[in-house]
């Protein structure tokens, strides 16, 4: 059975009678596989079309990319604009304008020579040394700024030469790219032929939603993964009215293989302890994300993606929860649960809903120490809140559980709690059944 239909299940009953619920939630945790391996679905001939379009616009994307690269190197690079050309360009000039100086100092130091060779007079001679002394300092200075300007044009053609050995190695990626797009492409063309000369065989193919069970759409496979979690952490026990409480929920790939794009459900959903009276509207529910900073309604028909996540590797979601003033003394619980779906269509999730179960307290009417009062309802001396870090998948079969699944006790008869929450699980479910067969739909057309 797939998630979608036991989701669609689930919601059905919740619909029909909220006890209904506790005998189809247990249905959905049945749907963990033996092994904790993905199935990929089989995909379908538009499916395989969309590939194509893919592949051959990655294709024509990375010719592209090689031949600009190359452009680059042949024209750009050797522009007298660029700037190691130009660098190139001005200190090949100073070294030759050094060594024209140094040639006309050299020629000064030989007439100087010459003269003194020449001069016939103590008082000639001595003129004659003192134009050579400074001839010579003259054609020293010349040698070494010679040397200088040499250096540095070295130093600019080198670093031009290094420009364009590293646009070199980024042209032969650019290359390897293309030849892994074509290669792509052209698997995709013959996976697409194939589909095709299959369903004019009469194959099942998938095509008009005949493939698959019951003639459900295939887009709507989706698979178990355990090694998806989310788990919520800092949320207290109780919660006051007119306050703000912030937590987290860490999502984690504990797969082996990357998921493309991750997407988290997150809501909140409360009643009162006389007789099951929904508190949502008194319950605002946000969340930010490090990447994403500005705090946003956590609505789970809308909710965005975390991106890719790779194995062993894990996301924190921000949570915000505005408790209205005016709220009556109730019991409440974050639900929470993600999935997840790959750029070939493939998808799944959690199997089960996993919670956190908070106390809300009233505010003080008198404007004492005393908020939460809740008309004696609350449990006497000794009862504790059932909060903490959970992860336990949300316990709707009846009867208290075990390991903390199922919820505070509120003087009411045991099994009202767990189907007012259970309701709050319908919702999710039902969300969760819509997101996970849009968003493999946008995969797929993407």
């Amino acid at each position: 059975m797939k998630i979608r239909r036991v989701l669609a299940t689930a919601v059905a009953a919740a619909v029909i009678s909220p006890v209904a619920l506790l005998s189809a939630a247990p249905a959905f945790a049945d749907e963990k596989p033996a092994t904790q391996q993905t199935q990929k679905a089989k995909p379908t001939v538009e499916e395989l079309e969309q590939a194509v379009e893919r592949a051959q616009k990655e294709y024509d994307a990375a010719v592209v990319a090689v031949n600009d690269a190359v452009k680059f190197l042949r024209e750009d690079m050797e522009a007298d604009t660029y700037p190691t050309k130009a660098a190139v360009i001005e200190t090949e000039k100073a070294a030759a304008a050094a060594a024209q100086a140094k040639t006309e100092a050299d020629q000064a130091v030989a007439d100087a020579r010459a003269k003194l060779d020449a001069a016939a007079t103590d008082e000639d001679k001595a003129a004659a040394q003192t134009a050579l002394d400074e001839a010579e300092k003259a054609a020293e200075e010349a040698a070494d700024a010679k040397t200088a300007a040499d250096a540095e044009a070295t130093e600019a053609r080198t670093a031009h030469d290094d420009a364009r050995v590293a646009q070199a190695r980024k042209i032969g990626l650019l290359q390897k790219a293309e030849k892994e797009a074509k290669a792509k492409l052209a698997d995709a063309e013959q996976a697409l032929a194939d589909a095709k000369a299959a369903a004019e065989e009469g194959e099942d193919t998938g095509q008009d939603g005949q493939d698959g069970e019951d003639g459900e759409d295939p887009a709507a496979d989706c698979v178990p993964e355990p090694g998806l979690t989310a788990v919520v952490t800092g949320l207290p026990d109780e919660v006051v009215g007119g306050t703000t409480e912030t937590f987290s929920l860490r999502v984690t790939n504990g797969t082996g293989e990357t998921m493309d794009a991750v997407y988290p459900y997150v809501g909140v959903h409360a009643f009162d302890v006389k007789g099951l009276k929904e508190l949502d509207s008194y319950l605002d529910l946000e969340w930010s994300t490090a990447a994403n900073p500005t705090w946003r309604d956590a609505d789970l028909i809308d909710a965005t993606s975390l991106g890719s996540l790779k194995p062993k590797a894990s996301v924190d979601v921000k949570l915000r929860l505005k408790v209205d003033p005016d709220v009556p003394a109730g019991q409440g619980a974050a639900f929470v649960t993600a999935d997840y779906v790959n750029e070939d269509g493939t998808c799944g999730g959690y199997p089960d809903l996993d919670h956190h179960e908070f106390q809300i307290l009233a505010t003080s009417d008198d404007g004492g120490d005393t908020p939460g009062k809740d008309d004696g309802t609350k449990d006497g001396p000794g009862h504790t809140g059932q909060g903490g870090a959970s992860t336990t998948p949300v316990n709707t079969s009846g009867g208290s559980g075990s390991g903390g699944g199922s919820l505070a006790h509120t003087g009411s008869s045991d099994v009202l709690p767990k189907v007012g929450l259970a309701g709050g699980a319908a919702l999710v479910l039902g969300a969760g059944a819509v997101l996970v067969a849009r968003r493999r739909r946008t995969a797929t057309e993407s």
